[in-house]
């Protein structure tokens, strides 16, 4: 699922956008390209520090939303630079080997968040 494309962009820095809804309005929170660790085909581990809005609309409703691209990557016609749009859903992880394999990686977190990707769609 995940093109060479992606994770291209992935191996530049840029900003991530995580976009969750629960009961109230919708709510987007940041993070780096340099953070999303992808596992297998169709999965995306992230280090959670803040994210308390998020965790708090996952209670409620799964589904996510995520935006990310990279500047030096080419895009489509030639065009510098690309984007990602990701649905998927998310759950938090507070234990096990992956949640430990992430705090070595990044020992600011107090939770991983796992995004299960049912689409991962070039924009740019």
């Amino acid at each position: 699922m995940f093109a060479e494309t992606f994770k291209n962009v992935l191996n530049h820095e840029g900003v991530v956008s995580i976009t969750s809804w629960g009961e109230e309005m919708p709510h987007v929170t940041c993070t780096w390209n340099s953070y999303l660790v992808l596992k297998g085909d169709n999965r995306i581990l992230l280090p959670v520090a803040g994210m308390h809005s998020t965790e708090k609309d996952l209670k409620v409703n799964p589904n996510l939303i995520l935006t990310c691209g990279a500047r030096q990557v080419e895009g489509f016609n030639g065009y510098q630079g690309t984007g990602f749009r990701i649905l998927g859903t998310g759950r938090l992880i507070n234990e096990g080997a992956e949640f430990d394999e992430m705090k070595t990686k990044f020992p600011f977190l107090r939770s991983v968040l796992e995004v299960t990707v049912t689409e991962a769609k070039q924009l740019l």
